[in-house]
């Protein structure tokens, strides 16, 4: 009735998933990282919205995020963990 909705949804490479999820190790991380690589080359503008790899043919956004992941043309960090402590209420001198 209303054809077909495929130009919606983008498959992505499953071996480049795999690759990618063993090289960051946190699927979290992955899933933000990527989606983030994905609105930048979709935004349209600036130097940032080119692909990184050499060569991204008819890959998908999704599909150069994940390349350009396991060519390390992008990157994270993890911010260093703080150990939170709970503050001393002062003591009062007794009158």
């Amino acid at each position: 009735m209303f054809g077909s909705f495929s130009y919606l949804t983008e498959t992505v490479n499953a071996e480049l998933c795999k690759k990618a999820a063993e090289k960051i190790g946190n699927p979290n991380v992955l899933v933000n990282l990527v989606s983030r690589r994905v609105r930048q080359l979709n935004s349209g503008g600036g130097g940032l919205s080119r692909p990184l790899i050499a060569d991204p043919g008819n890959l998908g956004a999704a599909d150069i995020a994940l390349r350009e992941i396991l060519e390390d043309k992008i990157g994270w960090e993890m911010p260093d963990t703080v150990e939170l402590v709970r503050p001393q209420a002062k003591r009062r001198r007794k009158r």
